[in-house]
Protein backbone atom coordinates (compact mmCIF):
# COMPACT_ATOMS: atom_id res chain seq x y z
CA UNK A 1 0.00 0.00 0.00
CA UNK A 2 1.11 3.41 -0.88
CA UNK A 3 1.62 5.52 2.34
CA UNK A 4 0.12 8.74 2.86
CA UNK A 5 2.16 11.93 2.67
CA UNK A 6 1.50 14.00 5.66
CA UNK A 7 2.52 17.07 7.06
CA UNK A 8 2.16 18.24 10.86
CA UNK A 9 2.03 21.81 11.59
CA UNK A 10 3.02 22.78 14.92
CA UNK A 11 5.71 20.37 15.45
CA UNK A 12 7.56 21.98 18.82
CA UNK A 13 4.29 22.05 20.10
CA UNK A 14 2.88 19.11 22.97
CA UNK A 15 0.38 17.65 20.36
CA UNK A 16 2.91 18.61 17.46
CA UNK A 17 5.64 15.95 19.30
CA UNK A 18 3.36 13.40 20.04
CA UNK A 19 1.98 13.55 16.72
CA UNK A 20 6.12 12.97 15.27
CA UNK A 21 6.84 9.84 17.51
CA UNK A 22 3.72 8.36 16.80
CA UNK A 23 4.14 8.90 12.96
CA UNK A 24 7.31 6.72 13.47
CA UNK A 25 5.33 3.95 13.99
CA UNK A 26 2.41 4.60 11.99
CA UNK A 27 2.93 2.38 8.53
CA UNK A 28 0.62 3.99 6.57
CA UNK A 29 2.15 7.44 6.77
CA UNK A 30 5.70 9.06 5.53
CA UNK A 31 6.39 12.47 7.23
CA UNK A 32 7.36 14.75 5.00
CA UNK A 33 7.15 17.83 6.02
CA UNK A 34 6.84 19.97 10.05
CA UNK A 35 6.38 23.57 10.44
CA UNK A 36 6.22 26.29 12.92
CA UNK A 37 5.16 30.23 13.14
CA UNK A 38 9.06 31.03 13.02
CA UNK A 39 12.23 30.08 11.66
CA UNK A 40 14.45 27.85 13.78
CA UNK A 41 17.82 25.88 12.12
CA UNK A 42 16.85 22.11 13.47
CA UNK A 43 16.16 19.05 12.12
CA UNK A 44 13.76 16.34 13.58
CA UNK A 45 13.62 13.39 12.32
CA UNK A 46 15.59 13.95 9.57
CA UNK A 47 13.60 17.07 8.78
CA UNK A 48 13.80 20.35 9.05
CA UNK A 49 11.51 22.78 10.11
CA UNK A 50 10.31 25.08 7.48
CA UNK A 51 6.78 27.82 7.79
CA UNK A 52 3.49 27.07 6.98
CA UNK A 53 4.12 27.57 3.07
CA UNK A 54 2.82 26.22 -0.28
CA UNK A 55 6.06 24.88 -1.04
CA UNK A 56 6.10 23.31 2.35
CA UNK A 57 2.83 21.44 1.85
CA UNK A 58 3.37 20.72 -2.02
CA UNK A 59 3.85 17.36 -1.65
CA UNK A 60 1.88 16.45 1.41
CA UNK A 61 -1.72 14.69 0.53
CA UNK A 62 -2.65 15.62 4.03
CA UNK A 63 -2.03 18.06 7.06
CA UNK A 64 -2.58 17.82 10.60
CA UNK A 65 -3.31 20.80 12.46
CA UNK A 66 -2.75 21.32 16.25
CA UNK A 67 -1.72 24.75 16.57
CA UNK A 68 -4.10 28.07 17.26
CA UNK A 69 -7.05 29.37 15.88
CA UNK A 70 -5.19 32.24 13.66
CA UNK A 71 -2.54 29.50 12.31
CA UNK A 72 -4.96 27.18 11.49
CA UNK A 73 -7.05 29.18 9.15
CA UNK A 74 -3.78 29.86 7.42
CA UNK A 75 -2.84 26.82 6.67
CA UNK A 76 -6.37 26.10 5.95
CA UNK A 77 -5.97 29.41 3.01
CA UNK A 78 -3.05 27.44 2.08
CA UNK A 79 -4.33 23.96 1.81
CA UNK A 80 -7.53 25.04 0.34
CA UNK A 81 -6.01 26.61 -3.05
CA UNK A 82 -3.47 23.61 -3.50
CA UNK A 83 -6.41 21.15 -2.58
CA UNK A 84 -5.01 19.19 0.48
CA UNK A 85 -6.89 17.43 2.70
CA UNK A 86 -6.45 18.50 6.65
CA UNK A 87 -7.50 17.25 10.30
CA UNK A 88 -8.30 19.94 12.88
CA UNK A 89 -7.80 19.12 16.08
CA UNK A 90 -7.22 23.20 17.19
CA UNK A 91 -9.76 24.29 19.64
CA UNK A 92 -10.66 27.75 21.05
CA UNK A 93 -12.17 29.01 17.65
CA UNK A 94 -14.81 31.72 17.55
CA UNK A 95 -18.25 31.55 16.07
CA UNK A 96 -16.92 33.67 13.12
CA UNK A 97 -14.02 31.43 12.66
CA UNK A 98 -16.06 28.43 12.48
CA UNK A 99 -18.10 29.37 9.93
CA UNK A 100 -14.83 30.42 8.00
CA UNK A 101 -13.84 26.76 8.52
CA UNK A 102 -17.04 25.61 7.03
CA UNK A 103 -16.24 27.66 4.32
CA UNK A 104 -13.18 26.38 2.96
CA UNK A 105 -14.86 22.75 3.62
CA UNK A 106 -16.87 23.22 0.66
CA UNK A 107 -13.08 23.05 -1.23
CA UNK A 108 -11.64 20.27 0.44
CA UNK A 109 -12.15 17.72 3.02
CA UNK A 110 -11.27 18.83 6.42
CA UNK A 111 -12.32 16.74 9.47
CA UNK A 112 -12.19 18.98 13.15
CA UNK A 113 -12.90 17.62 16.43
CA UNK A 114 -12.23 19.06 19.50
CA UNK A 115 -10.60 15.86 21.04
CA UNK A 116 -9.53 12.96 18.79
CA UNK A 117 -10.06 10.03 21.40
CA UNK A 118 -12.64 7.18 20.65
CA UNK A 119 -13.67 7.50 24.48
CA UNK A 120 -14.67 11.06 24.46
CA UNK A 121 -16.06 10.92 21.88
CA UNK A 122 -18.48 7.97 22.53
CA UNK A 123 -18.78 10.44 26.06
CA UNK A 124 -20.27 13.22 23.61
CA UNK A 125 -22.43 10.40 21.97
CA UNK A 126 -23.90 9.43 25.65
CA UNK A 127 -24.10 12.96 26.62
CA UNK A 128 -26.76 13.70 23.58
CA UNK A 129 -28.72 10.55 23.99
CA UNK A 130 -28.56 11.75 28.27
CA UNK A 131 -29.51 15.32 27.42
CA UNK A 132 -32.82 13.54 25.31
CA UNK A 133 -33.79 11.75 27.75
CA UNK A 134 -33.42 13.70 30.45
CA UNK A 135 -34.85 16.71 28.91
CA UNK A 136 -35.79 20.47 30.62
CA UNK A 137 -35.73 18.80 34.43
CA UNK A 138 -32.52 18.35 34.40
CA UNK A 139 -29.79 21.41 34.81
CA UNK A 140 -26.83 21.05 33.41
CA UNK A 141 -22.57 21.86 34.14
CA UNK A 142 -19.63 21.15 32.71
CA UNK A 143 -16.05 20.84 34.58
CA UNK A 144 -12.47 19.96 32.55
CA UNK A 145 -9.12 19.95 33.99
CA UNK A 146 -6.16 20.22 31.86
CA UNK A 147 -2.16 20.72 32.56
CA UNK A 148 -0.82 24.67 33.48
CA UNK A 149 0.11 25.20 29.76
CA UNK A 150 -3.18 25.38 28.09
CA UNK A 151 -4.10 28.38 27.64
CA UNK A 152 -7.93 28.66 26.30
CA UNK A 153 -10.77 28.04 28.66
CA UNK A 154 -13.03 25.73 28.38
CA UNK A 155 -11.05 23.51 26.56
CA UNK A 156 -12.57 22.33 22.99
CA UNK A 157 -13.56 19.27 24.30
CA UNK A 158 -15.44 20.94 27.02
CA UNK A 159 -17.58 23.28 25.02
CA UNK A 160 -18.01 19.94 22.17
CA UNK A 161 -19.72 18.42 25.44
CA UNK A 162 -21.24 21.46 26.22
CA UNK A 163 -22.96 21.39 22.41
CA UNK A 164 -23.85 17.65 23.10
CA UNK A 165 -26.37 18.99 25.86
CA UNK A 166 -27.80 21.40 23.74
CA UNK A 167 -28.09 18.77 20.68
CA UNK A 168 -30.00 16.69 23.05
CA UNK A 169 -31.90 19.37 24.32
CA UNK A 170 -32.54 20.99 20.69
CA UNK A 171 -31.81 24.35 21.53
CA UNK A 172 -28.66 26.55 19.93
CA UNK A 173 -25.22 26.04 22.32
CA UNK A 174 -24.64 29.69 21.84
CA UNK A 175 -28.11 30.46 23.39
CA UNK A 176 -27.78 28.44 26.88
CA UNK A 177 -24.26 28.40 27.38
CA UNK A 178 -23.68 30.00 30.91
CA UNK A 179 -20.88 31.22 32.78
CA UNK A 180 -17.34 30.46 32.18
CA UNK A 181 -14.86 29.82 35.60
CA UNK A 182 -11.65 28.72 35.68
CA UNK A 183 -10.39 26.99 38.96
CA UNK A 184 -12.82 27.55 41.03
CA UNK A 185 -13.28 24.27 43.47
CA UNK A 186 -17.34 24.73 42.74
CA UNK A 187 -19.42 26.15 40.59
CA UNK A 188 -23.24 26.51 40.36
CA UNK A 189 -25.78 24.59 38.52
CA UNK A 190 -27.84 27.21 35.91
CA UNK A 191 -30.37 27.32 33.50
CA UNK A 192 -27.66 27.90 31.24
CA UNK A 193 -24.60 25.27 30.91
CA UNK A 194 -22.18 26.61 33.27
CA UNK A 195 -18.34 25.67 32.66
CA UNK A 196 -15.48 25.18 34.99
CA UNK A 197 -12.19 24.84 34.15
CA UNK A 198 -8.99 23.57 36.37
CA UNK A 199 -5.27 24.58 34.91
CA UNK A 200 -2.81 22.40 36.94
CA UNK A 201 0.03 20.14 36.65
CA UNK A 202 0.79 17.79 33.93
CA UNK A 203 -2.96 16.52 33.47
CA UNK A 204 -3.51 15.59 30.42
CA UNK A 205 -7.12 15.59 30.12
CA UNK A 206 -10.64 15.27 32.58
CA UNK A 207 -14.17 15.88 31.79
CA UNK A 208 -17.28 15.36 33.31
CA UNK A 209 -20.89 16.21 32.29
CA UNK A 210 -23.47 16.83 35.02
CA UNK A 211 -27.26 16.04 35.29
CA UNK A 212 -29.48 17.61 38.07
CA UNK A 213 -32.89 17.60 39.31
CA UNK A 214 -32.08 18.40 42.59
CA UNK A 215 -32.83 15.14 43.53
CA UNK A 216 -30.34 13.17 41.72
CA UNK A 217 -27.21 13.44 40.05
CA UNK A 218 -26.12 11.53 36.56
CA UNK A 219 -22.24 12.17 35.88
CA UNK A 220 -20.34 11.21 32.75
CA UNK A 221 -16.70 11.43 33.13
CA UNK A 222 -13.17 10.56 30.69
CA UNK A 223 -9.77 10.58 31.96
CA UNK A 224 -6.88 10.44 29.81
CA UNK A 225 -3.85 9.57 31.23
CA UNK A 226 -1.69 9.18 27.86
CA UNK A 227 -1.61 11.53 25.20
CA UNK A 228 -0.56 9.51 22.54
CA UNK A 229 -4.79 8.64 22.37
CA UNK A 230 -5.02 11.70 20.72
CA UNK A 231 -2.06 11.26 17.55
CA UNK A 232 -3.70 7.61 16.99
CA UNK A 233 -7.21 9.13 16.81
CA UNK A 234 -5.39 11.58 14.60
CA UNK A 235 -3.96 9.40 12.27
CA UNK A 236 -7.33 7.57 12.36
CA UNK A 237 -8.87 10.39 11.05
CA UNK A 238 -6.26 11.14 8.51
CA UNK A 239 -6.53 7.68 7.09
CA UNK A 240 -10.44 8.18 6.73
CA UNK A 241 -9.85 11.14 5.54
CA UNK A 242 -8.29 10.26 2.16
CA UNK A 243 -11.11 8.67 1.16
CA UNK A 244 -13.93 11.47 1.27
CA UNK A 245 -14.86 14.27 -0.77
CA UNK A 246 -14.86 17.92 0.16
CA UNK A 247 -17.30 18.03 3.31
CA UNK A 248 -16.87 18.93 6.74
CA UNK A 249 -16.79 16.55 9.21
CA UNK A 250 -15.92 14.56 12.38
CA UNK A 251 -14.83 12.04 14.78
CA UNK A 252 -18.39 11.10 14.91
CA UNK A 253 -18.73 9.90 11.26
CA UNK A 254 -15.16 8.24 11.71
CA UNK A 255 -16.68 5.87 14.00
CA UNK A 256 -20.01 5.73 12.60
CA UNK A 257 -21.88 6.96 15.60
CA UNK A 258 -25.64 7.52 14.43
Amino acid sequence: MKKIKLAITGCLGRMGQQLIKSSKSTKNFKLVAITENKIINKKISGLRLKLNSESTFKNSNIIIDFTTPKCTLRVLKIASKLKKRVVIGTTGFSKKEENLIKKYSKKIPILKAGNMSLGINLLMYLTEIASKSLGNNFLNKVFEAHHKYKKDHPSGTALMLGKGIAIGKKKDFYKIMGKKYLNKKTFPYNKKINFNSLRKGKIIGNHKVYFSSGKETITLNHEAFDRALYSEGAFTAAKWLMRKKPGLYSMRDVLNFK
